[in-house]
């Protein structure tokens, strides 16, 4: 059954830890942003990467892990967290404006590098709503793979372009509990 499959579990870390501040903030009660413009988050939120990639996997034998991301100036500890339960990491700086460089492209490079070299045909697990993985999904569909998508459902707008890729889609709001806590202050 599920043990008998392997899976590779990809992770888009500012999908997945901004939106899960978000969920967290509207949990809590948090209205406001100290961040101008920015939608309310929970500062205090964490990703717990063991539970998340235990909860994701549903018991098939994870045989990769890959986490992508930028690196934020003070949340280097996350990557070495990440690093600490196996997962490959990927850090990229963020250009002169803020913005995001290159992780997408890595996740699409390094899932289709994956997948390709992987010997048995499996699943791949890919945690983002992002449709700039439809590439990489499209890849898993030619290759025979199995493809799951698991989002929060405020970072999965375009639903319905994805659900033709892949073989599931999944909330993580509805494991929300499982995999994150909210660090206490010092």
């Amino acid at each position: 059954m599920n043990e008998e499959k392997e899976c590779i579990v990809i992770i888009d870390n500012s999908n997945v830890w901004i939106e899960g501040m978000k969920l967290s903030a509207l949990k809590e009660g948090i209205k406001s942003s100290p961040i101008k413009e920015k939608e309310p988050c929970d500062y205090s939120w964490r990703l717990s990467f063991g539970n998340l990639l235990n909860k994701v996997s549903e018991g098939k034998k994870v045989v990769s892990t890959l986490l992508v991301g930028s690196r934020p100036p003070k949340n280097d500890s996350l990557w070495t967290s990440a690093k600490k339960q196996g997962f490959q990491v990927s850090v990229f700086d963020r250009n002169t404006q803020g913005k995001e460089k290159a992780v997408d492209a890595q996740i699409v490079a390094q899932g289709t590098k994956m997948i390709c070299t992987h010997p048995n045909k499996g699943v791949l697990i890919l945690l983002s709503g992002d449709s700039d993985f439809i590439p990489l999904l499209e890849i898993c569909n030619e290759l025979g793979w199995e493809s799951e998508i698991w989002a929060f459902k405020s970072a999965l707008p375009c639903a319905k372009k994805m659900i033709q890729y892949v073989t599931r889609v999944n909330y993580l709001d509805s494991i929300f509990s499982d995999i994150g806590y909210r660090q206490k202050k010092k």
